[in-house]
């Protein structure tokens, strides 16, 4: 499973226990695992499927690198931050409107360099631009290299099987097990990865997903055709089914980004009782799952869980006028 891959990130990141917040909510023992503490512009999660990429970019020779995603993306600003580190060009297709602005991450891509393309809306038409200016970099003589929304490929599975192998460590240095693993999901490929691992490493914990705006049906599908294409691409022998993804669209309410009073509630008691911060659109809406379900005995008291922080803290400031009123 050890596919070839760039080291950015100073692994293994921290595991800490969460008491207070436990004694807060009445639940199961909790713990959150460091991601947000990756060496990557302002850290997050995307450096564990970013370190797979630029090895092969590395590899193909690329001088450019090419991604997407919406204006304030932290994927898209990591894949910045590391092309700089290696030498090579950040190109940045961000879905949405430009700002007057420049604040959070779409700062941060200021602040490297990135050149930044603003487009309206997904769809193919967003492929179809990357592809031209990739084009338009080779008739230059460069040679770029294109990075998919989230950077949720096969390929970066294993990022998060590694990380998972990484938790169960942590967890035999500490004499415990763990019972539940709770992540946001996206683009797929954090769940997909922590699933991949969790088999392969026969820990038998549960992964849930909290879905920030596909379905449960389409996200859990996602992560099925993720977690199966990268068993094939390894030549592992591990298959799963959609119906075995626990991934909940509960908590996508207003839609994605859209802060309401469950996730501002969450970022909050996060922050008071453990002086952790969250960010508003990924990990708030699964800390705010992570409360409810605790709310709804979903857990037993003595139960392991882990919480996984996977970044994004820069968009805290773009939601500073609720926030401060909160």
């Amino acid at each position: 499973m050890r596919t070839q891959k760039t080291c950015f990130a100073g692994f293994p990141t921290p595991l800490q226990r969460m008491p207070r917040l436990s004694q807060a909510l009445a639940g199961p023992r909790l713990f959150v695992k460091r991601d947000d503490m990756t060496d990557l512009a302002f850290g997050g999660n995307k450096s564990r499927k970013l370190e797979f990429l630029f090895a092969d970019a590395k590899n193909k020779g690329a001088d450019v690198v090419i991604s997407t995603g919406a204006v304030q993306s932290n994927c898209a600003c990591m894949v910045a931050s590391a092309a700089r580190r290696l030498g090579m060009k950040p190109v940045l297709v961000l879905v949405g409107k430009e700002p007057a602005v420049y604040d959070g991450n779409l700062l941060l891509d200021k602040l490297l360099s990135a050149e930044i393309h603003f487009i309206d809306g997904y769809g193919p038409h967003v492929e179809d631009l990357m592809n031209r200016l990739a084009e338009e970099c080779r008739a230059k003589g460069h040679n770029p290299y294109i990075i998919p929304v989230g950077a949720s490929t096969p390929s970066t599975v294993p990022g998060y099987a590694l990380a998972m192998e990484e938790l169960v460590n942590q967890f035999h240095g500490i004499r415990e097990k763990i019972d539940y693993v709770v992540c946001a999901c996206g683009t797929g490929g954090t769940q997909a990865g922590l699933i991949f691992g969790n088999k392969l490493l026969d820990v038998k914990a549960k992964i849930l997903g909290a879905s920030v705006f596909a379905s449960k049906i389409d996200a859990s599908r996602t992560v099925t055709q993720l977690v199966n294409s990268s068993a094939k691409l390894l030549d592992v022998d591990l298959s799963i089914v959609p119906e075995k993804v626990s991934v909940f669209d509960d908590y996508i309410k207003e839609g994605y980004g859209i802060l309401n009073s469950e996730v501002t509630d969450a970022l909050k008691i996060v922050a008071e009782t453990e002086g952790i911060l969250l960010d508003p659109i990924y990990t708030g809406k699964a800390m705010a799952m992570l409360i409810d379900l605790i709310h709804k005995d979903y857990f037993k008291k003595g139960d392991n869980v882990v919480f996984f922080h996977t970044g994004g803290l820069p968009a805290l400031f773009l939601y500073r006028n609720k926030l401060s009123r909160a």
